[in-house]
């Protein structure tokens, strides 16, 4: 019976500690984006709910890409088809999220911006 019940309890540490890291993966992902937003032309977010709603609409299509395909929307970290996929989630994105505009232009360049700065600050954002 103790085994069982140890098996419940890692279970919900393991449940628990996904949760944290989603939270701290978001909240990196908006500061990524805000930073990004801030240096890149013809992208443009406004609020920090929009911010906040953009990181984490990012990081769930981010998860599901990793989930069904071998990409990763991370602009360095798969090479060149990671960079286009970030471009193409960062693109997208602003059709779900009120106060976000990207041009293509301002995609490709937001992916640049996002993946130099992903390489800086540590733990995985995107």
């Amino acid at each position: 019976m103790s085994e069982e019940h140890n098996n419940n309890n890692n279970s919900r540490v393991k449940q628990a500690d996904g949760w944290g890291s989603l939270i701290l993966r978001v909240i990196l992902s908006a500061i990524v984006l805000s930073i990004a937003a801030f240096f890149t032309p013809g992208f443009t977010i406004n609020g920090i709910w929009a911010v906040l709603l953009a990181a984490a609409v990012i990081s769930i299509v981010d998860y599901l890409i990793q989930r069904f395909t071998p990409l990763h929307a991370s602009p360095f970290g798969r090479g060149f088809t990671g960079f286009i996929v970030s471009a193409i989630v960062l693109y997208a994105t602003q059709f779900l999220v009120p106060n976000m505009g990207v041009t293509m232009w301002g995609a490709l360049i937001g992916a640049l911006v996002i993946g130099i700065i992903d390489m800086i600050i540590p733990g995985q954002t995107f």
